[in-house]
């Protein structure tokens, strides 16, 4: 995959994140392509691509002239996951645990590696 392409997927991968947990509510206005694109430094094409991912997976609903908005039926992880998450967040941060490290130790206990 190309750089363009795993950039649009680390995109995606923030959004959805900050939807499945809540931290975007339904409705909600995500920034515009070219805001993304400005913020994370990449080419708007990038920004896009990452916006069609989320379309595709029904997570946001893009409307001309109306922005691109957190669908109404984006599914949410359930409060409890969302707590756990955030307490071994905040645990890992005090520890001084890298994120990557957090998450690859997450992946192995996950598929019992």
């Amino acid at each position: 995959m190309s750089d363009e392409g795993n950039s649009a997927r680390e995109i995606y991968q923030q959004f959805r994140g900050f939807i499945i947990s809540g931290r975007l509510g339904s409705g909600e206005r995500l920034p515009t392509v070219r805001q993304v694109a400005v913020d994370l430094g990449v080419a708007p094409g990038t920004a896009a691509k990452a916006y069609k991912l989320l379309e595709a997976d029904g997570l946001v609903v893009s409307r001309t002239g109306a922005g691109t908005r957190v669908a109404t039926t984006a599914a949410l992880l359930p409060g409890g996951v969302v707590a756990a998450i955030r307490d071994l967040v905040d645990l890992a941060q005090q520890e001084g645990v890298k994120r990557d490290d957090v998450v690859s130790g997450f992946r192995a206990a996950w598929s019992g590696e």
